[in-house]
């Protein structure tokens, strides 16, 4: 069976399309949990995870509006209005993942967003998806304190040892 993830991300990408279309046209007469449960009866017999789909496009159209707050500084040449709707459906999908998914190595999920573009987006979705995911990435990275090393972990131990012996002068 194909990635059983990949399927489920292509679901969710469906499913969020569809709501922000709908939502953009004025569209009230729809309900999002009726239009996910569509979705994923369409591909029933090969999907095993339902509640990472469920988890996903509930996460990305709970968080929709941080999510657009934090892409507008990795690509200020884009306001949020005018990336594609493909687009930005797939990237508020990636952001969301890479955020809240921390048993899907972040490799993973810029990767499967990348491929996600290249099937349902423009020409250059998915170097655009890849260049704001690895953006974010290499931010977050930069922000999180590094581990210490080794070495440095031996010599706080050492340090520790030192200062819990007691004194060897006697008055």
């Amino acid at each position: 069976m194909a990635s059983n993830r990949h399927l489920g991300r292509i679901i969710a990408l469906q499913t969020l399309y569809e709501l922000d279309f709908r939502r953009d046209a004025g569209d009230t007469s729809f309900s999002l949990d009726d239009i996910l449960v569509r979705n994923i009866q369409r591909y029933e017999d090969m999907v095993d995870d339902k509640d990472f789909i469920k988890r996903l496009v509930n996460g990305v159209n709970q968080s929709r509006d941080e999510l657009d707050v934090i892409l507008q500084p990795i690509a200020p040449e884009w306001p949020i209005d005018q990336i594609a709707r493909m687009d930005l459906v797939v990237l508020r999908i990636g952001l969301y993942e890479l955020q809240q998914e921390p048993d899907v190595p972040p490799k993973v999920v810029i990767n499967e967003a990348v491929e996600l573009a290249k099937a349902f987006g423009g020409e250059n979705s998915s170097k655009f998806i890849n260049g704001v995911l690895g953006t974010f990435y290499r931010q977050q990275q930069e922000v999180k304190p590094k581990a210490p090393t080794k070495t440095k972990r031996k010599a706080k131990i050492i340090k520790k040892k030192v200062d819990k012996k007691p004194s060897s002068e006697t008055n």
